[in-house]
C-alpha cells in the first residue's frame, strides 16, 4: 500500500499553488475559483488544497519533497532565497535538508 493523496488546508489556495508548482514541479489539475485545487506529480500523487480561514497545524507537521541529489536541494534552497523567502541553509540532519514556510500557512521540508 501507498499513499497517493493528502488534502492540506491552507489560508491561500493560489500563492500556495504557484508555489508548489514552481519549486516542486506539481501540475494544476483542476481548481474550483480561489478555494480549492487539485495539484499531482509524474508519479502520480494528488494533493488537494483547500481554502481555511486559519491554517493550526502542529508546529513539528510538514510535507516533504525529497530531491534525487544535494545539489538539487541547494539549487531549491538558493532560488527560494532570491525569490525573497526566508530559508537556512541546508544542514546535515537526518539528510540534507532544510525548511521553508509556503504561502498558504505549511511548512514544506527540501531533502536528499
Amino acid at each position: 500500500m501507498k499513499i497517493n493523496h493528502l488534502n492540506l488546508t491552507v489560508t491561500d489556495v493560489k500563492a500556495a499553488r504557484a508555489f508548489l508548482e514552481k519549486y516542486f514541479n506539481l501540475k494544476t489539475e483542476g481548481t474550483r475559483g480561489n478555494g480549492f485545487a487539485v495539484l499531482s506529480d509524474k508519479d502520480g500523487f494528488v494533493l488537494t488544497l483547500m481554502k481555511g480561514a486559519q491554517v493550526n497545524y502542529p508546529s513539528t507537521f510538514h510535507v516533504g519533497f525529497i530531491q534525487d541529489s544535494e545539489e538539487r536541494v541547494n539549487e531549491i534552497n538558493q532560488r527560494l532565497k532570491e525569490d525573497g523567502f526566508e530559508v537556512e541553509p541546508p544542514q546535515r540532519w537526518h539528510a540534507w535538508t532544510f525548511y521553508v514556510t509556503a504561502p498558504g500557512g505549511f511548512t514544506v521540508e527540501v531533502l536528499c
